[in-house]
């Protein structure tokens, strides 16, 4: 005869169980085990391999490299750090320089640093990021690339402040921020500078001041035709391609843009002709 307290016909506790089997509790990260990660908002991808170009091959951004590298460094070793803001010119490295910097310190002080991008539509489940992060005996940088907010957005200002001027939702004391941007004001490019006849440089005023917010705010700039050429020296001489100036500057014209994301392309052309790996 069956059991009577055998409960796996009741229909409800049938319902309970699928519903459980759909969604299941978020999976733990193992917040030590990788160099790098992804945060999706629902939980973290470890990265088990963080891609970064050699220091050494950052051409045209000296003065930046050596604040980026120096902050970097500094956090991993779990002395005081600053946020850090770094816009300007699309193409000039500023996530390539990012990264190679915590790759460098990771190799120096193995293990006690991590880097965790966050992609924009994650951007509200910071929080829950934060407070997973905050038990954790490691060190991170939360890198937000390409951050933008749109005219009219004063949610998204809001929050970046908070999260960097100690509200209730701030970043814990083992991260810091690292923020990308086309522009220093954070702006949209359709946004404007007078938004209330009442006030009309308050929108603009409090945007701007999001970057007065990061301990360290850099500029990225349009390279030379002369620092063009040295980038694509770099590579080539680091990966024994041979390469005609000429066409390098013709390369450039052709695209209408001289960076270092149109410098590597035009590595990644000679390397392909020349049938080498990069």
């Amino acid at each position: 005869m069956k059991d009577q307290t055998d409960h796996t016909g009741d229909p409800i506790l049938r319902i309970a169980a699928a519903l459980e089997r759909l969604s299941p509790p978020p999976k733990q990260t193992n917040w030590q085990a990788y160099p790098a990660y992804v945060w999706t908002g629902d939980g973290a991808r470890g990265v088990e391999v963080l891609e970064a170009p050699p220091l050494g091959l950052l051409q045209g951004i000296e003065r930046q490299k050596e604040a980026v590298t120096g902050n970097v460094h500094r956090l991993a070793q779990g002395f005081p750090a600053h946020d850090m803001l770094l816009w300007g010119a699309r193409g000039m490295g500023k996530s390539a320089l990012l990264r190679a910097a915590v790759s460098s310190a990771q190799l120096e002080v193995h293990g006690k640093l991590a880097l965790v991008q966050v992609g924009a539509d994650a951007l509200t489940a910071l929080v829950r990021l934060f407070s997973e992060l905050a038990g954790v005996d490691r060190r991170f940088l939360v890198f937000i690339d390409d951050l933008g907010f749109g005219a009219g957005d004063t949610t998204g200002p809001r929050q970046l402040r908070s999260w960097l001027d100690g509200g209730v939702e701030a970043r814990p004391d083992n991260v810091r921020l690292a923020v990308t941007s086309n522009r220093r004001a954070i702006l949209s490019r359709e946004a404007r500078e007078q938004s209330d006849p009442l006030s009309p440089r308050d929108e603009l005023d409090d945007q701007l001041a999001l970057a007065d917010r990061f301990g360290m705010a850099l500029g990225f700039h349009v390279c030379s035709q002369d620092e063009y050429l040295a980038i694509i020296r770099g590579y080539a001489g680091e990966y024994g391609l041979d390469w005609d100036e000429a066409e390098a500057l013709e390369w450039a014209k052709r695209r209408g843009a001289r960076s270092g994301r149109v410098a590597w392309h035009f590595v990644t052309e000679l390397a392909g002709r020349a049938g080498k790996r990069l």
